[in-house]
């Protein structure tokens, strides 16, 4: 079966608009922050300006990927992007412990804060993510870099409605303690969708099998195709987030090698038709093993 291979949408325009607005926002925020003393204000200036980073560290990721399989990196570089889609998490869970540590201090000593002035500064940064997440929105369906990418805009765009709320709430109101009161929400949140990103990325690294996939499952839909009497020592895992590799043995009676190739195209069918896998590996043998397990653990 023809391997097939699945490429991020988002192309390298959208990124770099992205990128310079980002860059734009960034610049408009830390002097709107300043000027009227909102810290959510900066937080959400910091996380922009990490965007503008993460994004740059996505288009390289995604260039690295695409490059082709080599003698030396015979898989290519396609984990690049899950490197990537991790070092970017970990930038946001940064910035959100970093403003925990400020909103304390701003609780503990609130400032005089220019709540017209903190909404119109976030109206604009409102926009610009606005545009930025529509723009990555269809390539973050399909690739986790880029929807590290797309979750540092998102969060983005939800932290300066936030902010708007809070800018709101000190015009009208003199609510002083809404602006650490939404950092420390803000943080929060960027916090506990970074470490989701982390927690599937590490799956990749560490070759887990991809969470909607069940081995017996799989195993009990291969054993029913003709031919096969057993398989086992199976391996499922995911080079990145397109493709799936999938290896195992499999039992069948004394049979020419011609023979085991039809089985095999049935069994790469079936696992396309299961799973869209397609990198499919497999080891024909006639009662080799003495131990056939689902899972293979070596003594």
């Amino acid at each position: 079966m023809a391997h097939t291979h699945a490429e991020p949408s988002t192309s390298t325009t959208s990124l770099f608009v992205t990128v310079l607005l980002n860059l734009l926002i960034t610049v408009v925020e830390i002097v709107g922050g300043i000027l009227s003393g909102s810290l959510s204000l900066i937080s959400d200036a910091l996380h922009n300006l990490s965007d503008g980073v993460a994004i740059i560290i996505t288009y390289i990721a995604m260039k690295l990927s695409a490059r082709p399989n080599t003698e030396r990196y015979t898989f290519g570089l396609k984990r690049a992007e899950i490197l990537a889609a991790i070092l970017n998490s970990a930038t946001l869970i940064g910035i959100g412990a970093f403003l925990f540590e400020e909103a304390y201090h701003r609780f503990r000593a609130p400032e005089p804060i220019a709540g017209g002035l903190m909404i119109a500064v976030a109206l604009t940064g409102l926009v610009a993510n606005v545009i930025g997440t529509l723009l990555l929105r269809q390539g973050s369906q399909q690739n986790m870099n880029i929807r590290a990418a797309y979750l540092h805009l998102f969060s983005d765009a939800i932290s300066s409605v936030a902010v708007i709320i809070g800018g709101l709430a000190i015009y009208f109101f003199d609510i002083a303690w809404i602006d650490p009161l939404l950092t420390v929400i803000i943080a929060a949140y960027i916090i506990y969708e970074s470490f989701a990103i982390v927690r599937e990325a590490v799956n990749v690294l560490l070759m887990g099998a991809p969470s909607d996939i069940s081995l017996p499952q799989v195993q009990q839909a291969l054993e029913t195709v003709p031919g096969v009497q057993n398989i086992h020592h199976v391996h499922v895992w995911r080079m990145n987030d397109q493709d799936i590799h999938f290896e195992a043995h499999v039992d069948v009676a004394d049979m020419p090698v011609s023979q085991c190739q039809q089985i095999a195209r049935q069994i790469e069918e079936k696992l396309h038709e299961l799973h869209e896998i397609t990198h499919v590996t497999l080891q024909f043998e006639c009662n080799a093993c003495s131990v056939k397990g689902l899972v293979y653990n070596h003594q």
